[in-house]
């Protein structure tokens, strides 16, 4: 059973938070239908999410036996057959399109398009370079709409824009880590020809200055103004760089940006500054 709970990557769940975004960032934390509605998408998307991740072990079973940390998986290491896998993605994907179904159809939309998308992506698109991040990149913004779906949210351009931007700066990060493994001879994706470090190191650099500039846009944009009603959400922006360049420092110095979730998890940095973050943009709109 333990090796069969690895399989759902459940820390990879902090990804699916971004759900939670719509009611942040439109501050509707008081609607207590609202917050319980992205409760149960939180929970449906992660569910299909684990049935995606299953498959994608499922699919890259002799790539990850090549890898040095990913050898060590369920599936790559034998721990977990194919055929208990197979039942585990039909029993997963099918409870959460089902009951998102009867739940919320616009939901169930949702959550259909990100599972289409994504078994597309592990059968042949995370194998074309470029396109496999923008798609890494586009499972963020359903996660967004998602969020939307269940609470009738109107989503923004500003926070579409904004978490698509910073997803290929992450899914960047990631692909570094497989180049730099390579590198070392060991080949780990059939993709990874159409990368090299000169050209995802400049990719992170345009990518973590277009995801700034962005979000300092977005404090200072007339609509957010009005709508949050506060002048001084450009100071939530010394967060922003701060964590941006945090990251970069991790990827270019340490070199260890192989799971952006476990950065998040387990760099106190980072997550102190996303905390001091979220409870400045708080105080800021409540009290400023």
């Amino acid at each position: 059973m333990r090796e069969i709970f690895k399989l759902f990557r459940v820390h990879q769940y902090i990804k699916n938070l971004f759900i939670f975004m719509p009611l942040l960032f439109s501050f509707s934390f008081s609607n207590l239908e609202n917050n319980l509605n992205t409760l149960v998408a939180f929970i449906l998307f992660s569910i299909l999410a684990s049935s995606i991740y299953i498959f994608n072990d499922l699919m890259d079973i002799n790539e990850d036996r090549a890898h040095p940390k990913k050898k060590y998986r369920p599936l790559a290491s034998g721990a977990v057959s194919a055929k208990t896998a197979k039942m585990l993605i039909a029993l997963l994907a099918l409870s959460s399109l089902f009951i998102s179904f009867v739940f919320n159809f616009d939901l169930f939309l949702v959550l259909f398009a990100y599972f289409i998308l994504n078994i597309a992506y592990s059968l042949k698109l995370k194998h074309i370079s470029i396109l496999d991040i923008f798609i890494i990149a586009t499972g963020f913004v359903l996660r967004l709409f998602a969020g939307s779906a269940v609470t009738d949210i109107e989503l923004s351009m500003w926070i579409i824009l904004m978490t698509f931007l910073l997803a290929i700066f992450l899914a960047l990060a990631k692909r570094r880590d497989d180049v730099l493994l390579s590198l070392e001879g060991q080949e780990t994706r059939k993709n990874i020809d159409g990368y090299n470090l000169e050209f995802v190191n400049a990719a992170m650099v345009l990518m973590a200055g277009v995801v700034i500039v962005s979000y300092i846009q977005y404090t200072i944009s007339a609509e957010v103004i009005a709508r949050l009603g506060s002048h001084y959400l450009y100071l939530t922006s010394f967060f922003v760089i701060l964590g941006v360049l945090r990251y970069m420092q991790i990827t270019f110095v340490e070199q260890n940006s192989g799971s952006p979730t476990k950065v998040v998890i387990r760099d106190m940095f980072m997550k102190l500054t996303i905390a001091f973050w979220l409870i400045s943009f708080i105080m800021i709109v409540k009290f400023i």
